[in-house]
Parts: structure tokens; C-alpha cells; sequence
């Protein structure tokens, strides 16, 4: 079993209050969870109003499905006009390590 991980780091737009950045983030991340059936999570920055973090785990049987489900998370993430993508972090995890 393989599990890939990516740590999405966004720059928010026209955002001026951390209530204003729910409304960004929330349908970010259930747009993500909906689309790809992953799982998602605000991961850091949550006190910050124009910076977000946003956590995604995949679980496949192999890693070319890992890798394939996460370059199409990245290319919609970064397809996103309300987001700037500043950057991601992936992991990869084997189960037989």
C-alpha cells in the first residue's frame, strides 16, 4: 500500500479578516475532498488571514496512482483564480518499508 501526502502553501486574494479566509478555504477543501475522494485538511496557518495551508492524503496500491491523483490536486489547486499557489511538499510513504 502506498500513501502519498502534499502540503498545499497559498496565498489568499482579496482577503482582510480570518472570516473573510473561511470563506475561501472551506469550499477549497470540499471541492478537493468531492472531486478527488481524498482526505483534506486546513494544516497550518490558521491564524494568518491571507496565508493558508491545506493537507491532502491519497492511499492507492500503487505509487503511479499516487502520483498521478496528486499532479491533478496540484494543477487544480493552482488552476484556482481566488489562490495564489506558492508552493507544495510531497511525501511518500510505503507500507513495506
Amino acid at each position: 500500500m502506498w500513501v502519498g501526502t502534499i502540503e498545499f502553501s497559498l496565498l489568499l486574494g482579496d482577503v482582510h479578516t480570518l472570516k473573510e479566509k473561511r470563506a475561501f478555504v472551506r469550499p477549497l477543501v470540499s471541492d478537493l475532498r468531492r472531486t478527488f475522494d481524498v482526505s483534506v485538511a486546513e494544516t497550518d496557518d490558521q491564524d494568518l488571514y491571507r496565508r493558508a495551508s491545506i493537507g491532502v492524503a491519497v492511499v492507492a496500491g500503487d505509487n503511479s496512482h499516487v502520483i498521478a491523483v496528486l499532479d491533478k490536486l496540484e494543477r487544480f489547486v493552482a488552476s484556482r483564480p481566488e489562490v495564489d499557489l506558492l508552493g507544495t511538499h510531497r511525501s511518500f510513504f510505503n507500507t513495506e518499508d
